[in-house]
């Protein structure tokens, strides 16, 4: 059975992961919903919904009436404000929830309040009520409701404690933790409890979200994840922040019931937290089986592109194009593949002065093409082209010159591929 699921916000880190968890797995479709506003997913997801945001009126008829149109079995909340909104609405709404319980949801939404209800069953940060009880420094003023590292100061006399306290929006003053920092990704059935609790070492972040991540054996993180587990009842995917005090031990930073964006190092690892969730709100039979070793997950900023080029028929050149210092041309391949899954034609066309099948059957490349043109030395290849609505891709400069100039088609050298193979496909729904 395929679960029609629906990720709300779809542009946030959030939503992107969730997109990469599920998008070749048999069992999901894929929506995504958000603002009308430029973002990333309407470039990943296939189908894109314009809702309002949720401090916007009439935002939940709206997500009804989005969820109903298109069937939908699961929602998942891709910003942390949007868990506890929809966990308050979830009763209103015509599709799931893949979240834990509303009061799980509404506790790990305030640091203050979190900490107060885990106080005296894991370590955390000690809370002072004023600058006036703050009685060394330095110490951390953040937004009790905010996420990452967005609006933190750590400050260290009372001159930039008072002026930090009027700066930040609804904060808290907390004791000052200076050692290593990780996140510990969890997934917990609501029977069963924990069934894993993988950490990872926050090495590099920006704008509070972990760009570098190791994975580490942290025992001590998979206790304090039983025990918050089963203090809050939290149940599917979820994670937890931790660093370490001045006395070494772990305090606790923040929880927050949901995909982070870097869970990604422990998926490829085989936790599909999203996929899991969905079945763990099944009430399916779970168990977890990760691979064993050490993942290091590395994050910068990805291109995707929209275009205005179409084509039939794709002329691809062999040597230095489909294949580079003989060796394969991976994002040259992945052209070829995504060609024949839209039905386009694929035509070698190439001077290869070697013995052609040889080569071909070498690289496993035999089998690939709808048509192969062997030209002579002295050939134009030009000359072979006869399709108007088509495309030309060689390494060439010459070569691709005199197709343009001749065919008048659009041509493409190998670092130009990626706008061909990273590009916003959209199947339906808004872009």
């Amino acid at each position: 059975m395929k679960r029609r699921v629906l990720v709300f916000p779809a542009g946030t880190e959030i939503g992107l992961e969730i997109f990469h968890a599920l998008e070749h797995c048999k069992e999901v479709s894929l929506f995504g919903a958000g603002q009308d506003i430029s973002n990333p997913a309407r470039f990943v997801y296939p189908a894109y919904h314009v809702l309002p945001a949720i401090s916007e009126p009439g935002w939940v008829d709206a997500l009804i009436a989005l969820c109903r149109s298109l069937h939908i079995d699961y929602i998942f909340p891709a910003y942390d404000d949007v868990i506890v909104a929809l966990s308050r609405e979830a009763e209103k709404l015509p599709a799931k929830v893949i979240s834990s319980p509303s009061r799980a949801c509404e506790i790990t939404r305030s640091k203050s309040e979190t900490y107060r209800a885990l106080d005296g069953i894991v370590r955390v940060p000690r809370l002072y009520a004023s600058a006036e009880e703050v009685d060394s420094y330095p110490v951390f003023v953040k937004p009790d409701r905010g996420q990452g590292s967005f609006g933190i100061a750590r400050v260290d006399d009372k001159e930039a404690l008072v002026a930090a306290l009027r700066a930040i929006r609804d904060p808290i003053i907390c004791e000052f933790l200076p050692g290593e920092e990780y996140t510990v990704d969890c997934f917990s059935d609501r029977e069963k409890g924990v069934l894993f609790a993988g950490a990872r070492s926050r090495r590099r972040t920006r704008n509070g979200i972990s760009v570098n991540t190791l994975t580490e054996a942290l025992p001590e993180a998979t206790v304090m994840a039983k025990l918050i587990g089963r203090e809050l009842g939290l149940h599917g995917a979820w994670f937890f922040q931790l660093k370490r005090a001045q006395d070494g031990q772990l305090a606790l930073l923040e929880i927050a019931p949901r995909i982070a964006g870097a869970m990604a190092a422990h998926r490829v690892a085989g936790i599909n937290f999203p996929l899991l969730s969905i079945f763990e709100a099944e009430r399916l039979p779970l168990s977890v089986h990760p691979l064993k070793g050490v993942v290091e997950l590395d994050r910068a900023l990805g291109n995707r592109y929209r275009h205005s080029i179409e084509f039939a028929t794709l002329y691809i050149d062999l040597d230095d194009t489909l294949l580079v210092n003989d060796r394969i041309n991976i994002l040259a391949v992945k052209l070829l593949f995504q060609c024949i899954n839209n039905g386009k034609k694929v035509v070698l066309l190439t001077r290869h002065r070697g013995d052609l099948d040889r080569t071909l059957a070498k690289h496993r490349l035999s089998g690939l093409f709808d048509e192969i043109i062997h030209l002579g030395e002295a050939e134009k290849k030009s000359s072979h082209i006869k399709d108007d609505a088509a495309i030309f891709v060689d390494d060439s400069f010459a070569e691709r010159m005199d197709v343009a100039e001749r065919c008048n088609i659009p041509t493409f050298d190998c670092s130009m591929i990626e706008l061909l193979t990273e590009q916003a496909e959209f199947l339906n729904g808004d872009r």
